[in-house]
């Protein structure tokens, strides 16, 4: 199984690069092939798709499109040549962020994904893919951990922990989160 390959891009084509790396050409389809230059060299995060009847390569610049891809095909009906437009017509942010909020017609938006595949999509992938970013940020914050720990929800303790005056005891900061969250 290959992590990434760095080589320099060969050719580009409408659906996928090839990077030639010791002189063997790899065939990489990749969400955004025209984002990569010829004669350059790149890094490329791989995902090796091996059937019965094909070994294909899938190719991303960024460890966390590679990640959200991984996490796409693990859905029930989704496959890599499904998950792989999705990146290509949607950032990663988008699809994640209209997977928290239930979004199904921004999912529904992209190729061959139906009513029924985008509630799948949501159905799996809802709270799991929370960024590293907010998981640091939420880490540091004393009053986030106490809401968490009483078994509130990242998103649920995002929408009111701006509002709570940040002056107060973090005993009174509770008592003000719990009242904002109940209501």
């Amino acid at each position: 199984m290959f992590e990434y390959l760095i080589g320099k891009i060969d050719s580009i084509e409408s659906n996928y690069i090839v990077l030639e790396n010791n002189k063997i050409g790899y065939k990489i389809y990749t969400a955004s092939p025209y984002s990569f230059n010829i004669d350059e060299e790149y890094k490329v995060y791989i995902y090796q798709h091996i059937r019965e009847d094909e070994n294909t390569l899938f190719g991303f610049k960024t460890i966390d499109d590679k990640n959200l891809f991984l996490k796409l095909i693990d859905v029930k009906g989704l496959g890599p040549k499904m998950a792989l437009p999705m990146l290509a017509t949607g950032s990663s942010k988008g699809i994640i962020d209209a997977i928290e909020r239930e979004n199904i017609l921004y999912l529904k938006k992209f190729p061959k994904i139906g009513d029924k595949v985008a509630r799948q999509i949501i159905l799996d992938l809802k709270g799991k893919l929370v960024s590293n970013e907010v998981n640091v940020k939420i880490d540091n914050d004393e009053l986030t951990q106490a809401l968490l720990s009483l078994g509130y929800k990242n998103s649920d303790i995002k929408r009111v922990i701006s509002n709570v005056d940040s002056t107060l005891t973090i005993e009174n900061q509770i008592k003000e989160a719990l009242k904002l969250l109940l209501k």
